[in-house]
């Protein structure tokens, strides 16, 4: 009964009954049972039995209840018409069993959905994704029964069984209804909440698959662009944290895994345990539970392990991630299969064409089962590539947060095996490398897969002349591997350039302002461009090969069809093209193209991937920072316990420190006093556990706070910075400010406590950085406390006030064991005990009276200092904060100065520093009204609040987010770089590779007419030969023109990616010192960085696929309108429908790659801020604290990420809807056509329309890609826009010798840093004399350091003039004025590079002038000890040198230029002692007949100055000789005295 052919061999067909009421029945009803032991488990183990009933839930068991009942309706009326009388019943009589079979199974079923409602409710997920399927079934298969019943009531006049009639459509319309209700989500009052914030939580099934839930998102996009704020919360699973945590299981133990394998093939037994324990440690508390073992393994074979240990990073994000993998895997195989049901649909679409006899129903058939086949096939893609590249999403954000996990816990060996601009590279290159390889991983297995099947059914089609098609193929498969294996070798080369490059920018914006100060960028301009032309380089022949393997994608198609065809004519003479195979086998030579183009751009995605596999793998599984050699035992006395231990920095060097043994006893005060170099902050360093242990161990009780030697600040409030992460306690933290000397400062700055540090602490002068670092170590709980140097950046006054308050045997930490670092002699009588180093070894231990009468090492360090002592113990007298000079607003700190480059709340500071002068008061009072500045500012008044805020407040400004469209003069700006010839061929070339395209497939389409023509009589060969040489050269022609359009686009893109990078190179290097400060330094590296390699890689592709896109779109409408012209009426609709749905798209797409662009900026800024700080955050314990920060930063990435992905899927699913109804008319209209159209063109067209789906849907990505990375293009050209200082060299040009005196008059000179700033300085006007000292003195805001600036025109005249040797500096260069001055900075500011590049990046000096600076600046025995003296290495910011040593470097840099004229600006402020002795005799000496302009940090630095100039808020009060000034009695009098400092003579 089910194969009766008279039910639908006939022009109105219709199903039998039997099989409606049974398999039809069957289907739904199978699906429900088979899938109910998924669905039952919550009704047993769950316990939430109080669960709300919601409205939804109530009507669907209704509605199942009342199906339940018309079930047990139909079976009561079949009993009762089998017994309903109480005669026998005959045999003959009886109903069907299908009659009660139905029924009771159907019953049976809504007793089930009853029980699955329930389960849902129970699970609280309401909406079952099996039951919305069963329900559509239910209704599908349902509406052929109506049909039946309805056809038969018509044919008969009336309804045959009228209970049965009226049960089956109550049940069906309550099915319907239920399908209906199926569709929507059942969500509760709390998930309505979550869902505001989420909407992807409450969508239904039906929403998920559709990307109906992100309506709300697109068109909020389109009304306007879209903002941060405007983003929904992330999925639990999509959050950092978890995907880390996730990923970190599996990394350990694979890594441990691989390491052990390692180790066994080594068959090293002994050193397995110990191996890989450490390096497979990724979390700091792992590494403290090593810390407890007793013995260290050896490094050696560690690290080796390390290195070796490979492919355990993609295995481990496997396991990771097996069941979304399985998943997709799934999807991706359901959807291939069905993919080759249209070239079959296609095979009888032309067969009905051609065969009159075949009814019109299979025709409209046809169409809907193409059209069903297609929406399917839609879904099931969309599901695929949304779960791939959320994975891809996942996959990246892990590697991110391994990346900068490991960074934390890295060993000092290791973290220089990596800068830290190549660790940003692995954050930004390889982990997106890993991204775009895990989007389309299943193409791996998927491609051959297609492969075959398509080959399976071509051999149906063509026999085995298919087999010369495969010929080529294969042919083709050792070319693609050649072109690979080139491909590899270049992109290694290109990451090599790319690192380097990076490395070098780093460097340059670290050090801009030395850079700037020396006038050395066009040096470091043309080493980066040196660096970039070798990258370009790579990238050309790089594209070149690409053009090469896109002429093969090209070519391959035609090549295999043309070989497949005339092979097939060839054999058999009988054998003829006709439309049906012609155009099935193009079909599926369409399909096998995806496979065979997408298989070598996979394959080079892999090998990119690889490269970035191994490097990760080797920074990933790279040895971890060892603190085995630190322990914790708590039931050792001492609170520092040193046993024979050694360390050095690198493994097997000479040890830095030697064979210590020392015991500090816990509540004590140590003093760590020698000379410069002796290994005094090693020693710190080695307690801290950043050095590698050579032998011995330290044992410590408690744990660390850490004051470095050079402070670390935040990029934060001030506040922020003090408490670390730490709670605010109201009166501890005001005592801490008052103790450190800090509530002075914060009255100054803008927000007080709340003023925000720019990144390095910019807008900090060196002691303000030095005490708020104090501060935060003080605020701190920690036990035992370690101050390398604190008090060398402040003076002595307000050390002095330190070390009673804070740190000596009456200050705040009095009870907590202090490790004291210093070379001032002053406060070692209050030291408990003082530790002597001399070459890295404890030379003596004991109290000071006991060290001093033991005349060792302690009684030459005395001696060397004695003036020094005695100058300080005088100092010690003064009484250390008097309160009428409070009252009067002088500064605790009166000689330290805010930072040289801080250009943006100078005005401000001055401003604030006049308001305090006038400020009365007790110092208590200054507290209070501090508190209420601070806490209170903005509550009092909101509009005061505000403007505050904008003021100075925040230092760093937002990043700017271009909004809306993004301009033509964008595109123009490119296409100009790339050259109009350029462009105008590319075009050209592409649309006449569209027109070959078009020409050979009309060529095919009346080649199959052949068929008909000769149909009769054997098929000529000479008309043969000639179908298959135009044929073939048509192709032909389309790979020779995409080859030279790929060859141009490449010549046209590099040459608009040199053109982009130098322009905003160029500009960098030219924009003045003001953005720097406001600048965060990741935002910068942003733009060379990611927006960079988007303009070079990205884009071209982008491009070159949108060419071939736009051009095969337009080529598909006009065949499919020159087959079927009755096309052209449903042309206008679909095509105002596609046009709506991708504007919604682009606009909210474009704006969310740009948020993209400006989160991931914050992501790389933190890094550095975190390398740079990484022993501070690693002393204090912090490290956990930084990772959440770390990953709330990349989650604020990821809400811009993941809209983004759905969004490409929002478009897809209703673009292929429109590409679909495409395919569905074109068909419709050659069905309604029939017998007007040939089976050629038909054929040709419905192929053209089976691709367009795709052509539609890649074109809108494409277009928007196109536009989303352009926005590349925007951000680089940005920055070529920005605001220029003065030019480099003008035409006024000043003489050889200039200057020669060393003469500088300021000419009613005044400056402010803004136009919309007030005056800095206020119509200075004074002269200075050839060859004069000159000591700059003044509190904090008075003008120093905008002194400087004009010196070098840093900041610009506002008026009045600076004359040097009676030259007007405002009318030459500023490289010819910057080159002739030399400056001592306070930071001491080095570049990874050789020593000499650090002395003369210009390479205008011989070594022997090299060499003769280094021995004045007491650094030529040091150089002369370096295996590769002055080639010798400097790691990044000069790591791998003392602080003192880099001080010293910065000095022979000036003594090197000899100019004229040198300024110090606090040069000494952050080196020690003994460093500063050095540094001020070497400019007594060498600079003797040079004009020195010293601005004072230590007043007694400037007291045998021939004149001082004392400024106060930018006005000049004194200049006069120290001898004049200080019998004055004003300002300068006042400092002196606070200083301690009498008379000139205490220091002559």
């Amino acid at each position: 009964m089910f194969g009766n052919a008279s039910y639908v061999d006939r022009p109105d067909p219709d199903l039998p009954v039997c099989l409606e009421q049974t398999v039809l029945v069957w289907i739904p009803l199978g699906f429900l049972w088979i899938c109910a032991p998924w669905q039952l488990p919550p009704l047993f183990w769950s316990r939430q039995r109080g669960a709300r009933y919601s409205k939804l839930y109530l009507v669907k068991q209704i509605l199942a209840v009342l199906l339940f009942l018309t079930s047990v309706a139909g079976l009561v009326i079949t009993v009762m018409e089998d017994f309903g009388s109480y005669m026998d019943p005959t045999p003959d009589k009886l109903n069907p069993v299908v009659l009660y079979a139905n029924p009771s199974i159907y019953a049976a079923t809504w007793l089930m959905v009853m029980l699955v409602h329930e389960s849902r409710r129970r699970a609280d997920d309401k909406n079952s994704p099996y039951l919305f399927i069963f329900w559509l079934l239910t209704v599908l298969c349902g509406v052929f029964m109506l049909q039946t019943l309805i056809r038969l009531t018509i044919e008969q006049g009336s309804v045959p069984d009228l209970p049965r009639f009226s049960l089956y459509c109550i049940s069906y319309g309550l099915e319907c209804v239920s399908f209906i209700l199926s569709c929507n989500s059942d969500v509760s009052s709390e998930e309505k909440a979550a869902a505001e914030k989420n909407p992807q939580v409450s969508a239904s099934f039906l929403s998920q698959i559709t990307f109906n839930w992100f309506n709300r998102m697109m068109v909020k996009g389109y009304q306007k662009p879209l903002e941060t704020k405007d983003l929904w919360e992330l999925n639990e699973v999509d959050k950092t944290q978890n995907i880390h945590a996730e990923l970190e299981q599996h990394m350990v133990r694979g890594l441990r895994e691989a390491q052990r394998k390692m180790d066994g093939e080594r068959k090293r037994a002994g050193h397995k345990e110990n191996g890989f324990s450490r390096a497979a440690s990724q979390d700091i508390l792992i590494m403290e539970e090593n810390n407890r073992r007793g013995k260290k393994p050896k490094p050696k074979t560690e690290e080796s392990s390390a290195r070796a240990a490979e492919g355990w990073l993609v295995l481990a994000i496997m396991k990771t991630y097996r069941h979304i993998l399985v998943k997709t895997a799934v999807f991706k195989l359901c959807h291939d299969l069905l993919l080759f049901a249209s070239p079959q649909l296609l095979k009888l679409m032309v067969s009905f064409t051609e065969d009159p006899s075949i009814y019109t129903w299979m025709g409209y058939l046809y169409a809907v089962l193409l059209l069903v086949t297609a929406i399917i096939q839609s879904l099931l893609l969309q599901q695929y590539f949304h779960c791939c590249f959320v994975l891809g999403m996942r996959v990246r954000t892990a590697i991110t947060t391994a990346v900068y996990k490991k960074a934390l816990i890295v060993s000092n060996a290791a973290r220089k095996e990596f800068a830290a601009g190549e660790i940003v590279n692995l954050m930004a290159v390889d982990a997106q490398r890993f991204n775009d390889v895990t989007n389309f991983i299943h193409l791996m297995w998927s491609a051959p897969l297609q492969i075959v099947i398509g080959i399976t059914f071509l051999w149906q089609e063509l026999g085995p002349s298919v087999l010369a098609g495969m010929g080529v193929m294969v042919l083709l498969i050792p070319i693609n591997a050649v072109l690979a294996s080139k491909s590899k070798t270049l992109q290694v080369l290109n990451m090599k350039h790319k690192d380097q490059r990076m490395k070098l920018m780093n460097d340059i914006l670290n050090g801009i302002k030395v850079m700037k100060f020396y006038a050395w960028e066009s040096s470091f301009e043309e080493q980066v461009l040196a660096i970039r032309e070798n990258e370009l380089k790579v990238m050309k022949k790089s594209s070149y090969l690409l053009a090469v393997a896109n002429f093969l994608f090209t070519c391959t198609p035609f090549m295999v069809s043309l070989t497949s065809f005339a092979v097939y004519l060839a054999v058999d003479p009988n054998n003829v093209l006709d439309a049906g195979k012609a155009f099935t086998s193009i079909s599926l030579f369409n399909i096998l193209r995806f496979p065979l183009a997408m298989l070598p751009m996979l394959i080079s995605s892999m090998v990119q991937a690889d490269i970035s596999r191994k490097r990760l793998e080797k920074f990933l599984g790279g040895e971890d920072l060892d603190m085995s050699a630190i322990r914790q035992d708590p039931s050792c006395e001492s609170a520092v316990s040193f046993s024979d231990a050694s360390f050095s920095w690198e493994k097997n060097e000479e040890p830095t420190i030697k064979n210590i043994t020392l015991d500090i006893k816990s509540g004590s005060l140590v003093a760590v006093v020698g000379q410069v170099g002796c290994g005094k902050s090693s020693l710190m360093s080695a307690l801290l556990g950043e050095m590698e242990n050579i032998k011995g161990f330290i044992n410590v009780k408690g744990s660390f706070a850490y004051v470095p030697q050079q402070a670390w600040i935040q990029n934060d409030t001030v506040q922020n910075n003090i408490l670390f992460g730490l709670k605010l306690e109201e009166s501890r933290y005001q005592k801490i400010l008052e103790a450190c000397a800090l509530l002075p400062d914060l009255e100054l700055l803008p927000a007080g406590d709340q003023t925000e540090i720019g990144e390095k602490g910019i807008n900090l002068s060196g002691g303000q950085k030095q005490r708020v670092s104090l501060a935060r170590a003080v605020y701190s709980t920690a036990d035992i406390f370690i101050l390398d140097d604190p008090l060398s950046a402040v003076d002595a006054r307000v050390g002095k006030h330190i070390f009673d308050q804070v740190i000596g045997p009456s200050g705040l930490l009095n009870h907590k064991t202090r490790i004291l670092v210093t070379h001032g002699v002053t406060f070692l009588p209050q030291t408990d005990e003082i530790v002597v180093l001399v070459d890295g070894g404890v030379s003596e231990v004991g109290a000071y009276a006991t060290l001093k009468a033991n005349q060792g090492a302690f009684a030459d360090f005395l001696h060397t200092y004695g003036d020094e002592r005695s100058r300080q113990e005088d100092e010690a007298t003064v009484n250390v904060v008097m309160e009428e000079d409070l009252a009067q607003g002088d500064d605790p700190e009166p000689q330290v100065d805010e930072h040289p480059g801080d250009a943006v709340t100078m005005a401000l500071k001055r401003e604030n520093s006049e308001r305090a002068r006038r400020r009365k008061g007790s110092r208590s009072s200054m507290r209070v009204s501090l508190k209420k500045d601070t806490r209170n500012k903005d509550l009092g008044s909101e509009k005061k609040g505000r403007a505050e805020m904008v003021t100075g407040q925040r230092l760093i400004e937002k990043e700017t987010v271009e909004t809306g469209k993004v301009k033509f003069s964008v595109y123009w700006k490119y296409l100009r770089a790339i050259g109009w010839l350029y462009s105008m061929l590319i075009m050209l070339l592409y649309f006449a590779q569209n027109v070959a395209a078009i020409g050979q497939n009309l060529w095919l389409s009346d080649w199959t007419n052949d068929a008909t023509r000769y149909a009769n009589t054997t098929y000529p060969a000479s008309a043969r030969d000639q179908r298959i040489v135009i044929f073939g050269a048509l192709g032909l022609a389309q790979g020779v023109f995409v080859l030279l359009g790929v060859i141009l686009i490449t010549g046209g893109t590099i040459a608009a990616s040199r053109d982009l990078y130098s322009h905003m190179l160029r500009n960098i290097m030219h924009v003045p010192m003001m953005f720097f400060d406001t600048t965060p330094t990741g935002r910068i590296v942003n733009r060379f960085a990611k927006d960079i390699y988007t303009i070079d890689e990205t884009i071209p592709m982008s491009l070159r696929s949108w060419l071939s896109i736009v051009f095969g779109v337009i080529g598909t409408l006009f065949v499919i309108c020159l087959a079927t012209p009755y096309f052209t009426i449903v042309i206008v609709p679909l095509a105002a429908l596609y046009y709506f749905v991708q504007r919604f798209y682009i606009i909210t797409s474009r704006q969310l790659r740009r948020l993209d662009s400006v989160s991931r900026s914050p992501i790389y800024s933190h890094f550095g801020e975190t390398v740079t700080g990484l022993s501070v955050i690693r002393a204090y314990g912090h490290q956990a604290r930084f990772l959440d920060h770390n990953e709330e930063i990349v989650d604020e990435n990821q809400k811009c990420v993941f809209p983004w992905i759905v969004a490409n899927r929002w478009l897809a699913i209703r673009l292929e809807f429109v590409g679909n109804l495409v395919v569905f008319f074109t068909v419709l209209f050659a069905v309604i056509a029939r017998g007007r159209l040939d089976s050629g063109l038909v054929g040709l067209s419905i192929s053209y329309a089976l691709n367009v789906t795709q052509a539609l849907n890649w074109l809108v990505r494409m277009t928007s890609e196109l536009e989303t990375n352009i926005v590349s293009v925007e951000r680089v050209s940005e920055y070529t826009k920005l605001d220029n200082e003065a030019a480099w060299v003008t035409d006024h040009r000043p003489r050889e010798d200039w200057p020669d005196k060393g003469e500088i008059e300021f000419v009613d000179y005044k400056v402010r840093y803004r136009p919309e700033l007030d005056l800095v300085l206020h119509g200075l006007s004074c002269e200075i004399r050839s060859k004069e000292k000159i000591g700059i003195v003044g509190r904090t805001g008075a003008g120093k350091s905008s002194l400087t600036n004009c010196l070098f025109r840093i900041i610009e005249s506002a008026g009045g003039q600076l004359l040097i040797d009676g030259l007007d500096i405002a009318t030459i260069g500023l490289h010819d004025l910057r080159q002739r001055l030399t400056i001592i900075p306070q930071d001491p500011v080095l570049f990874s590079g050789t020593l000499r590049l650090n002395l003369d990046p210009l390479n205008r000096h011989s070594d022997e002038e090299v060499w003769r600076s280094l021995e004045l600046a007491h650094l030529k025995h040091y150089t002369t000890t370096l295996p590769n003296k002055l080639q010798h290495k400097v790691s990044e910011g000069g790591e791998n040198l003392s602080v003192g040593q880099r001080q010293l470097l910065c000095l022979a840099r000036a003594l090197l230029r000899k100019s004229k004229i040198l300024i110090l600006d606090e040069a000494t402020a952050a080196v020690d002692l003994e460093t500063d002795n050095l540094i001020q005799s070497t400019i007594r000496t060498e600079f003797t007949d040079c004009t020195v302009l010293i601005i004072a940090h230590r007043l007694h630095t400037i007291m045998d100055s021939t004149r001082v100039m004392v400024l106060d808020a930018g006005r000049l009060i004194e200049f006069d000789t120290p001898s004049a000034l200080l019998q004055r009695q004003g300002h300068f009098y006042r400092m002196a005295r606070d200083a301690g400092i009498s008379a000139v003579t205490t220091v002559l």
